[in-house]
């Protein structure tokens, strides 16, 4: 077993924590905040978009399981990557599109794999996603981490989340460990 790790942004991490603790291979997935000045940021000042910092999943994952491509194929399919700092109703810096790759083969694979879509032209608009060396990470508070799992009813979670899970099931149900 040779365990990799990834950071990811597009969007609230709540929505990319949700759909990755559901891929097999994934061995944890931890919210919080990557890319901008401050250090050890909180909530409070990551959503003013002061700190640069954007909101972030660290991935830790078994690659003989799930590789990093096909990570990165249910990260394009669980947020839109052409909206500028813009997630639906979330929109500023920190909820940029962000691919903090961990190695040269993973900045090698999230470039071949943005280059496929976009010749594929599977949106009409450009991607816009960020690609970067991985920064510091910095975990979100306690009450961020699992916030799908412990809050399924909670109106955020219904309305944004639920439908990302939902085209997760139909686009990659091969993937899924339930």
């Amino acid at each position: 077993m040779a365990i990799e790790t990834t950071t990811l942004g597009g969007g609230c991490f709540w929505c990319l924590e949700a759909a990755f603790q559901q891929v097999r291979g994934v061995q944890s997935v931890v919210s919080g905040y990557a890319g901008g000045a401050r250090p050890d940021p909180t909530y409070q000042q990551v959503c003013t978009g002061a700190t640069g910092h954007a909101e972030v999943v660290q991935i830790s994952f078994d690659n003989a399981q799930v590789d990093f491509e096909t990570l990165l194929e249910v990260f394009f399919t669980i947020h839109d990557p052409t909206t500028l700092n813009r997630q639906g109703a979330d929109v500023g810096t920190q909820y940029r599109s962000v691919i903090f790759h961990h190695s040269d083969e993973q900045r090698l694979t999230a470039e071949q794999v943005m280059a496929r879509l976009s010749e594929a032209g599977t949106w009409s608009d450009p991607i816009v996603t960020q690609l970067q060396p991985a920064p510091t990470f910095y975990p979100a508070e306690s009450y961020h981490q699992d916030y799908f799992r412990r809050n399924p009813g909670q109106g955020y979670c219904s309305v944004v989340i639920s439908p990302k899970l939902a085209k997760l099931r139909t686009k990659h149900a091969d993937l899924l460990t339930s």
